[in-house]
């Protein structure tokens, strides 16, 4: 069998999204019975949408269970090479926050859970040390390609040695301020967007196909296998998180997600790309961002409510709708990057 799937690497890729889908579909009954006997409900925010009301109580920290059943895929059906244990390192590092965020939630009975300030510094601290585990251990370029051209923008100085146990460890710094802005800034985006049932799981579906297809023209089966055993999990998640919802992700899964996938743009050396790739979580954070600015320096709303999706809800649009209508976003920004990758790629 090892061999077989040795041989014919796209139906191991296959083969390892429905593990994933299986395992999480077959969980996640018994997880929502556990979550209920414990009391581990969504505390719904009492700012947003007041048909949200209804779900108050909901179980939350589904994203629990996508970590596990990712983690024990990718080491079944995959190799534990530095790339898989990057990228296992920061979806799981990130969803730690995220669980504690939950956890922090849920024990004081309100939406609001880590501070805001707590939650950059430990995203500071995951994405250095995934930063210098990309350079050192796994010997990732610190240079950032430019798309459709043969420019790269050279982020390895200024730098500076350190000399750990007797091992040398390069540090660059500028290379690290942008995993930084990377990884924080999608961790926290996919979890704006983790607002509608099935939103969240279904756009990070998406992505990780489109970074399976990078990681394939890459040679990186390591890393394809990872993209589907996220994509799988999140696809079996969804068969219960699908309107209306029996379970949440929760800030472990929705930060988890986001770590995965900006891992996945710094080992497959497209973090400009993943502005494009990743873009309806960029348009989430931006209407976050425009909407604060607007009320601070205008004193007045550009959107009835932020996130942007709120604002279609606010307007009349079902759950539903908006969410089969970003996932059609979702996969043509995804789809579009994915394009622009392979032309790239070709011209190179």
């Amino acid at each position: 069998m090892i061999g077989f799937l040795a041989r014919y690497p796209t139906y191991r890729i296959f083969l390892t999204a429905v593990l994933t889908l299986v395992a999480t579909a077959a969980l996640a009954p018994f997880w929502i019975r556990l979550l209920k006997v414990r009391n581990i409900g969504q505390i719904v925010r009492a700012d947003g949408p007041t048909g949200h009301l209804t779900k108050e109580g909901t179980p939350t920290m589904g994203g629990v269970l996508i970590l596990v059943t990712v983690t024990g895929a990718s080491v079944l059906m995959g190799r534990m090479t530095p790339y898989v244990v990057i990228a296992l390192f920061t979806m799981l590092a990130c969803g730690t926050v995220g669980f504690f965020d939950d956890y922090s939630s849920v024990v004081r009975a309100r939406s609001l859970g880590l501070k805001a300030r707590s939650k950059l510094f430990w995203q500071l601290v995951i994405s250095v040390t995934t930063g210098l585990l990309a350079v050192n251990y796994a010997h990732v370029s610190t240079s950032v390609i430019v798309p459709l051209s043969r420019l790269s923008i050279p982020l390895g100085s200024p730098s500076f040695s350190l000399s750990l146990g007797g091992v040398k460890i390069l540090v660059p710094a500028l290379y690290l301020l942008l995993l930084f802005v990377v990884v924080a800034g999608f961790s926290n985006a996919v979890n704006l967007t983790d607002g509608l049932d099935g939103l969240a799981a279904g756009t990070v579906t998406i992505i990780m196909l489109a970074y399976a297809g990078i990681a394939f023209r890459q040679n990186r089966l390591d890393v394809a296998l990872f993209c589907a055993a996220v994509a799988g999990s999140c696809i079996g998640f969804l068969w219960y998180n699908s309107f209306p919802a029996d379970i949440f992700m929760g800030d472990t899964g929705s930060l988890g997600l986001g770590g995965a996938i900006a891992a996945l743009a710094i080992l497959t050396r497209t973090e400009l790309l993943l502005g494009l790739i990743g873009g309806i979580y960029v348009i989430e954070a931006c209407s976050v961002i425009a909407q604060v600015l607007s009320f601070r320096y205008l004193g007045r709303r550009i959107l009835r409510m932020a996130p942007i999706h709120h604002h279609f809800e606010m307007i009349g649009w079902s759950e539903t709708k908006i969410m089969v209508r970003f996932w059609i976003i979702t996969g043509v920004l995804a789809g579009g990057g994915f394009a622009i990758y392979f032309v790239s790629r070709i011209r190179s």
